[in-house]
């Protein structure tokens, strides 16, 4: 597994179909960049202040994320996002 820095993330996004016994439905309907949160590196270094964490999220949290934000990485088949903390924009209870 990756191991992100500063005040990144590793996401997976949340794939938008339906499985209905073994047929897998999908739907055209965009429904948004959510994402189950992987991975949160230790935070962002700053000259004064020293490590700031990353707060307001956790392993496991569904977010919605910025559209176009992040780099993509795949590792065994599995694609995941690298994206910053700061892409966050809401996490979904």
């Amino acid at each position: 597994m990756i191991k992100p820095l500063g005040d990144n993330l590793l996401i997976e996004k949340v794939p938008n179909e339906k499985k209905v016994g073994s047929i897998v439905l999908t739907s055209e309907k965009k429904t948004g960049n959510l994402a189950t949160i992987l991975a949160i590196g230790p935070g962002k270094e700053d000259a004064v202040k020293g490590l700031l964490p990353i707060k307001g999220i956790k392993v496991g949290d569904k977010v919605v994320y910025r559209e176009y934000a992040g780099t993509d990485y795949e590792d065994d088949g599995h694609k995941y996002l690298l994206i910053k903390a700061e892409d966050i924009l809401a996490v979904v209870d």
